[in-house]
């Protein structure tokens, strides 16, 4: 998950500080010849926002390129995998999904410090509020229903037949994924919640029957992670495969509509909660959830308690990694001590909705 600014739009750049700067002729010189039509010299700044893998903005005098590279430190196990994004992202490119083409993944830490990879720039807008100021209501309906699209899209493609047949496990999704995010937050502690500590017993007795569906799955598929077309309304690519696997479906849908059910105050992306959807051009849970049934004919239903409390409480364990990356000097904006603040606000939310899906 991204950590990036409240704002209704993202994506702005800054100069590269400091601690994160790199040897940029080394980086043109390693470029050049491995990206076809490359010249020039190369201008590097760094996108604001983000807590996982860090991502640059490179100019040329012809072109526009984007690099994602693994932190500088010491990293928690499986975390920042570029060479996982870079797979996924250019497999579902070539399968013609809306992904950036992905380039070139050099793992030779001598080059700039830590593996990356380059993809082709994909010009568009990428909301942080969900309301979408500024944005009319009939292309709020039309963005809303192609951010529908393109995750059935996503969640039909055969991923054997892409070669990603190997790109994560099959069977038992929520239970793998409460097992993980309960380990990578008690290796970040940097505090007692009581309320995580009881998520962390309730959630792996708690999950809903299911036909427990195995699809390439985004992970962190929310409007900032959709870049929308600068004119049209309609998802252009989606970016930030970090959290990318195989999995259930319903982990990608039961995540985005987090949109609709979020509480108020715990998360700097906003709710929908209480909003007049019908002035905002937006459906409603259950009409979004419908769309989506019907592209993909999966019988599922989103709206159950238990995925509002399994995905905020896999956000405030995703946040409380970068407590401890903060913690320990690997910190990657300047933004993460308020993040930090969430947690608990997060994990107290995530509780309330166990409890309303019948935990004492």
């Amino acid at each position: 998950m991204s950590g990036a600014q409240p704002a209704a739009m993202i994506g702005q750049t800054v100069d590269v500080p400091r601690n994160g700067a790199f040897d940029e002729a080394r980086l043109a010189a390693y470029l050049t010849g491995r990206i076809q039509g490359l010249s020039g010299e190369i201008g590097v700044q760094k996108f604001e926002g983000g807590q996982s893998n860090p991502t640059f903005l490179l100019s040329t005098p012809d072109a526009r390129y984007v690099l994602r590279r693994k932190p500088a430190g010491v990293l928690l196990k499986s975390a920042h995998a570029v060479d996982r994004e870079y797979r996924v992202t250019r497999a579902l490119y070539e399968a013609g999904l809306p992904v950036p083409e992905a380039l070139v993944l050099c793992e030779d830490d001598d080059v700039i410090g830590t593996a990356f990879y380059v993809m082709r720039h994909v010009p568009g807008r990428s909301f942080w509020d969900p309301r979408m100021p500024g944005v009319s209501p009939q292309d709020r309906a039309a963005i809303y229903d192609s951010a529908n699209e393109t995750l059935a899209r996503l969640h039909l493609v055969d991923h054997e037949a892409i070669g990603l047949g190997d790109f994560g496990r099959g069977g038992n999704y929520f239970l793998r994924q409460i097992s993980r995010w309960s380990r990578q937050y008690e290796a970040s502690r940097t505090q007692d919640i009581p309320e995580m500590d009881r998520l962390i017993e309730w959630l792996p007795n708690a999950v809903p029957a299911s036909t427990d569906r195995t699809t390439i799955i985004h992970g962190d598929y929310s409007f900032h992670n959709l870049l929308i077309h600068p004119t049209e309304p309609r998802v252009a690519a989606v970016i930030d495969w970090e959290l990318s696997t195989l999995g259930d479906p319903l982990g990608d849908l039961t995540y985005h509509m987090m949109e609709w059910f979020r509480p108020a105050g715990v998360d700097v992306r906003g709710t929908l909660k209480d909003a007049d959807l019908t002035a905002l051009g937006i459906p409603t849970p259950s009409q979004y959830a419908q769309r989506y049934r019907e592209r993909t004919g999966f019988d599922c239903d989103p709206t159950h308690p238990f995925y509002t409390a399994f995905n905020l409480f896999r956000v405030a364990a995703i946040l409380q990694g970068i407590a401890g990356r903060a913690r320990d000097g690997v910190q990657t904006a300047a933004n993460a001590s308020d993040i930090i603040t969430r947690i608990q606000p997060l994990a107290k939310a995530a509780w309330d909705c166990a409890r309303e899906a019948g935990a004492e």
